[in-house]
């Protein structure tokens, strides 16, 4: 089976592709050169950074936003900004709050101390870019660029979370609406009954949306996780530990991405021992991941980056006959 041949396309249906592992193994340089693979192959294609340190803009050597942002055709890349995030909630708390005329401050308070449970910010835009584009279907394929591995996996929590908190924001809102209907008879002007309905039916949507994204995250044939590892033992073991943490969220590892492996032909005594020691560490990936396809990228002598770099970097991952590399 070729590499390529992991990523499963369900016809009207997003595939979703998550693309993590340790700090500095080069997950953006494979997200970025997987997104560019796939849009050259017609595929419509959105490549998503959750990592709050973004580097999607230097690999493509172009400005990206917040927004879907064209890179190349059929290509959009989207990187998260936590600030415009953060004034996305604001907007969204104030509108609940006017949607909502017989709760006081007290009760918004408990509101911000629930999301206060959730991840950060970046984690909820995040999950909130998931939610909007895994209900569309608009591209073929959306790639998670991800951030190292212990935020990516408090990321993949999200739903749990957002499921409790949403659900005990509902029953709040039940209990506030029973309030004013009966304050109702006394006080007819206090609130609106269509938009305190309006309140609670969006909650109830949300909380759908939820358990939508849950569903689609734990279906092998429209998500997948593929992780990116150096022959380092650093790398090898804390990518061992995250694939046993994933299948906490029914999400499984079905292909590893060797990283900045050594040529064979070493042309120096330091590169032949580099080499030797990578040839070990390799032995150890092939013994621990066996059961995934594994996938190697040598190590280039240059940055990888730019158009001309990442198709490199894809041909040598999805191609039968992948491209010279370049400057070699």
């Amino acid at each position: 089976m070729a590499f390529k041949d992991l990523f499963r396309f369900n016809q009207g249906k997003t595939t979703f592709v998550f693309i993590g592992g340790k700090g500095g193994v080069g997950k953006t340089t494979v997200s970025a050169a997987t997104s560019l693979w796939f849009a050259d192959e017609g595929k419509k294609t959105l490549i998503i950074s959750t990592d709050p340190a973004h580097s999607l803009s230097d690999s493509f050597e172009k400005p990206i936003g917040h927004d879907p942002t064209p890179v190349a055709p059929n290509l959009y890349a989207v990187e998260i900004d936590p600030e415009v995030a953060m004034q996305d909630y604001q907007a969204k708390m104030k509108e609940q709050q006017q949607l909502n005329p017989g709760m006081d401050m007290g009760m918004m308070e408990d509101q911000m101390d629930m999301a206060a449970m959730s991840p950060g910010i970046d984690e909820a835009a995040a999950f909130d870019k998931f939610l909007q584009y895994m209900t569309t279907d608009e591209y073929d394929i959306v790639i998670f660029d991800t951030a190292p591995t212990g935020h990516t996996l408090r990321f993949l929590s999200f739903p749990e979370i957002m499921d409790s908190w949403v659900g005990k924001m509902i029953k709040i809102r039940r209990q506030i609406g029973g309030m004013a209907k009966a304050f109702k008879n006394i006080m007819p002007f206090m609130g609106d009954e269509e938009e305190e309905d309006k309140a609670l039916e969006d909650m109830e949507v949300t909380k759908k949306k939820i358990r939508e994204a849950r569903a689609v995250m734990a279906n092998p044939n429209r998500t997948s996780f593929k992780m990116v590892v150096i022959p380092e033992e650093m790398s090898i073991y804390e990518s061992e530990r995250a694939m046993v943490a994933l299948q906490k969220y029914h999400m499984y590892t079905d292909g590893v991405i060797v990283n900045q492996v050594q040529p064979e032909e070493a042309d120096c005594e330091f590169c032949a021992s580099r080499r030797k020691l990578q040839e070990q560490r390799l032995k150890t990936i092939h013994e621990k991941f066996g059961s995934q396809l594994i996938a190697e990228i040598p190590l280039f002598k240059g940055e990888v980056k730019g158009e001309e770099g990442l198709r490199a970097v894809g041909k040598i991952l999805y191609s039968d006959k992948p491209l010279e590399l370049p400057g070699s």
